[in-house]
């Protein structure tokens, strides 16, 4: 009887304390945007920078993520960069002359995979010392480099969806390259993420809008614009974060608008009611990249 009671007692000394130590965590946003030289830590309440990093010169960034492992994980147009939290490179991965790299992700295997706009474009990944193991080359059919992709996606099926932003569409690709879904969306999408249902949430850049795709029925079952928003304007539409809770987290880019005026990150719930920005920051130019994450 006396063990039983303090099993039941240690239960419960666990539930409070991982309850506490949950409730103790804040949520930061790991961001970054083209035309701003940093990579910076935010606490999302307070808006302040709590840490960040230079980039070079004619670096932009435009994915951005922390690992497993806690380290920092970034493209920057002519190469990625992995380095830990107090500075230091673990690895350096060069793209060739005349190419653009803008998707770096850690994948479940431990590996990562960088895409990179090219003729042709490739999709590489590495192992984890940042070795490449496999390579696929491609044609977008778009013959700006600049105007092919931003942020590639692996789905689990070992496949890959493709916003081309020169053609208004996302692809599905498979690795011997054949293309078995496509569906139009319009703007030049930027990035996409898949959701719990299986949809797919894209933003779609200087339309000035997100989607959601039912990539089954090829079809938009939502799509989110400045029209929808109450007293906020939705300019350059770039990475996205979908929460749990259902709110979406817009990266608003104003680098191609004369409008400066805009938050720099916008959150909406599934009615369209704006519940949190990032306004105007004098540390911050612009963000086209965001990651959430808690500690």
């Amino acid at each position: 009887m006396i063990e039983r009671y303090f099993k039941y007692l240690f239960c419960i000394v666990v539930v409070i304390s991982t309850c506490c130590s949950c409730s103790n965590t804040r949520e930061k946003l790991l961001v970054s945007g083209c035309g701003w030289k940093q990579v910076a830590i935010l606490d999302k309440k307070t808006g302040e920078i709590e840490w960040s990093h230079p980039l070079n010169k004619g670096e932009d960034c435009n994915d951005v993520e922390i690992t497993r492992e806690g380290n920092i994980l970034y493209a920057y147009t002519s190469g990625a960069r992995m380095i830990t939290r107090d500075q230091q490179t673990v690895w350096d991965f060069k793209a060739k002359k005349g190419e653009e790299l803008f998707t770096a992700t850690q994948l479940p295997s431990g590996h990562y995979m960088l895409a990179i706009c090219g003729t042709p474009s490739r999709i590489i990944e590495l192992d984890p010392q940042g070795h490449p193991v496999e390579e696929i080359e491609f044609d977008t059919s778009i013959t700006g480099v600049h105007d092919q992709f931003r942020q590639i996606v692996k789905t689990p099926q070992n496949t890959y969806l493709i916003p081309l932003m020169g053609k208004g569409e996302v692809v599905e690709m498979t690795k011997e390259k054949e293309i078995i879904n496509r569906v139009e969306c319009g703007g030049n999408p930027f990035a996409i993420q898949i959701l719990k249902n299986g949809n797919w949430l894209v933003s779609c850049g200087d339309a000035h809008n997100f989607v959601e795709i039912d990539p089954a029925g090829k079809q938009i079952v939502r799509k989110v614009g400045s029209d929808d928003l109450q007293n906020t304007s939705l300019l350059f539409v770039a990475e996205l974060v979908r929460y749990d809770n259902g709110n979406t987290l817009i990266s608003n880019w104003n680098g191609h608008s004369k409008d400066k005026s805009q938050p720099l990150l916008v959150e909406v719930t599934p009615d369209n009611t704006v519940v949190w920005t990032l306004p105007l920051h004098q540390d911050i130019i612009n963000i086209s990249a965001v990651y959430s994450f808690r500690e």
